[in-house]
């Protein structure tokens, strides 16, 4: 058990299936549902899945004050209320530092990692993104918000193959689900750095890179796995949203990953 004490949840969670534990942390500007909602259910077939909301998504109050990846990793972990002791994690985008930091603070209690489309720090690809992204959102313009997140989260063949009325319709769908907190979420991107943790890391850990990407390079992913001890890195040739544009091929690399070393 970690010596850390563990924040009360106070973030909205949710609870599906049985098994091993495998906690989920989403990325930012849209949800645990909005991220996970295609895999949540074949996931759930066989680990007892929870995840959280982070302020200003889901059913979680919007936050008064800057975001920090060391709440979110430590509302992420306090599953002590979900009967949970140790779990696997997957992080995806924004939730792939949040993961890496949570087995960082509690490294007895994590005991395999997945992280997709994740990035250590921010590049200036990044940074300019996570700005654009901040500012919009700031706005409150959920169309153009939108348009931004839809463009930047496909890839070429997903985006170019969508005919005109589900295009409409998929933009529609976006901006209603858009997260109340997507300013102070982006403006975490930004600015946080989980290099130092890396070398650290001792648990077995799968680096999914999305080699379409818009958002967070390969070169990012890469780096995660050329640094992170033992770690797997896995090709998925989508843009930044594999679990939506490739959901068979996702859950097959992160289920065969799981199954071997994660009981």
């Amino acid at each position: 058990m970690s010596s850390r004490t563990l924040l009360a949840p106070t973030y909205s969670r949710t609870r599906l299936g049985k098994g091993p534990g495998l906690l989920l942390a989403h990325g930012a500007g849209s949800s645990l549902a909005g991220i996970y909602g295609p895999v949540l259910d074949a996931l759930a077939v066989r680990h007892t899945v929870v995840g959280i909301d982070y302020p200003g998504s889901g059913d979680t109050p919007r936050s008064t004050t800057p975001l920090t990846l060391d709440d979110l990793a430590d509302q992420l972990i306090a599953a002590d209320a979900e009967g949970l002791d140790r779990f696997a994690v997957s992080g995806y985008s924004l939730g792939g530092p949040v993961a890496i930091r949570a087995a960082t603070r509690h490294p007895h209690r994590v005991t395999a990692l997945v992280l997709t489309a994740a990035f250590p720090h921010r590049d200036n690809r990044l940074a300019l993104a996570s700005s654009v992204w901040s500012k919009i959102a700031a706005s409150g313009d959920r169309e153009l918000l939108a348009e931004y997140q839809l463009m930047m989260a496909l890839g070429t063949q997903a985006l170019e193959a969508m005919p005109a009325e589900q295009l409409t319709q998929t933009l529609g769908y976006v901006a209603a689900g858009a997260a109340d907190g997507s300013s102070e979420q982006t403006d975490l991107v930004g600015h946080l750095d989980v290099r130092d943790d890396l070398a650290g890391l001792t648990v077995p850990t799968l680096v999914i890179s999305t080699t379409d990407d818009r958002l967070t390079s390969p070169a990012l992913h890469r780096q995660l796995a050329e640094t992170i001890p033992g770690a797997q890195l896995a090709d998925i040739a989508t843009g930044h949203l594999p679990m939506l544009e490739a959901t068979d091929e996702w859950l097959q690399l992160t289920t065969d990953f799981l199954d071997t070393h994660h009981a």
